[in-house]
């Protein structure tokens, strides 16, 4: 109980290996909604999570074999289960289906729900404190997404897939309350690795279909899921559990907010979209709360 106290204290500081761990999380995590898209030009929503995580699952299997971690506990397996089962699988196929009729803007606005849910679940489950100031920097980051989701030019839309999408977010928020208490035992990247294992698994009935797709896709198509099974999964997921090892639950998940400014940035210099003036103050908002939620740490 002594090891799960500070692994949730929440005068934890940033350091640089936190730092670097969020700067990988948001590129990755900000790289896959283009990859996301030209994936699905080749993939079904189903075929493409089933490939990308097969793919990053390979890398993670051998870590696991030549590390050899130590065994969860029983009333651990079912966090690990979790993490596979719902922070990888369902998590991936409800954003692919989500992402075929919402615009990235919007899909953007809705996944960055995710934080919210997080600090209030970590306040009310972890013991985890969010300062008034920390919840200013969230409004305004909130705030700034909004905009960036309107300046996208096809607006917020709350079909079926804007549905999924905030399914998706959910499923972000609620495993990492979930799995939080695992880092007081065991090594990020060994729940990191675990997460990407289980989740092939639970996406492998669709590996076949897959494998088919690959077989007419065009360049452009695999080389989207390549990118996602390595950099958006194997190397961002990891990257967030460190993070999330070293920093409290609430905190760590306020730089996601980031992630759809970074979106923005990559999609100018991959597909060479040009921000709108209302994005770029919508970026800088987000930045901005970012900052008010870090001050004095």
């Amino acid at each position: 109980m002594r090891a799960m106290t500070s692994t949730l204290n929440p005068a934890q500081r940033m350091d640089t290996t936190a730092a670097v761990a969020v700067a990988l999380t948001v590129i990755g995590w900000a790289s896959a909604f283009p990859a996301i898209r030209a994936g699905l030009a080749a993939f079904g929503p189903l075929e493409l999570g089933a490939l990308r995580f097969a793919i990053a699952a390979v890398p993670a299997a051998i870590f696991l074999a030549v590390r050899r971690p130590t065994l969860p506990r029983i009333g651990e397996l079912w966090r690990l289960a979790f993490g596979g089962s719902v922070f990888v699988a369902l998590y991936t196929a409800m954003l692919n289906f989500g992402e075929l009729t919402v615009s990235a803007g919007a899909a953007g606005f809705i996944i960055n729900v995710s934080p919210i849910f997080t600090a209030i679940m970590a306040m009310a489950l972890l013991g985890e404190r969010f300062s008034t100031m920390a919840w200013v920097g969230t409004a305004i980051s909130f705030s700034g997404i909004g905009i960036i989701a309107m300046a996208d030019g096809q607006g917020l839309h709350f079909d079926t897939g804007a549905l999924l999408v905030l399914g998706s977010a959910l499923c972000s928020a609620v495993n990492t309350i979930v799995q939080k208490p695992l880092f007081a035992r065991h090594h990020p990247l060994t729940i990191a690795a675990s997460n990407m294992v289980l989740g092939a698994l639970c996406l492998a009935p669709f590996l076949p279909a897959a494998f088919s797709q690959a077989a007419v896709a065009d360049m452009a198509g695999l080389g989207a899921v390549i990118y996602l099974g390595v950099v958006p999964s194997l190397i961002a997921y990891a990257a967030w559990a460190t993070a999330l090892s070293r920093l409290p639950a609430a905190r760590a998940s306020n730089f996601l907010y980031l992630v759809s400014p970074m979106s923005a940035l990559i999609g100018f210099f991959w597909l060479g979209e040009v921000p709108m003036l209302l994005g770029l103050l919508g970026g800088a908002l987000a930045l901005g709360g970012v900052i008010v939620v870090n001050l004095k740490r």
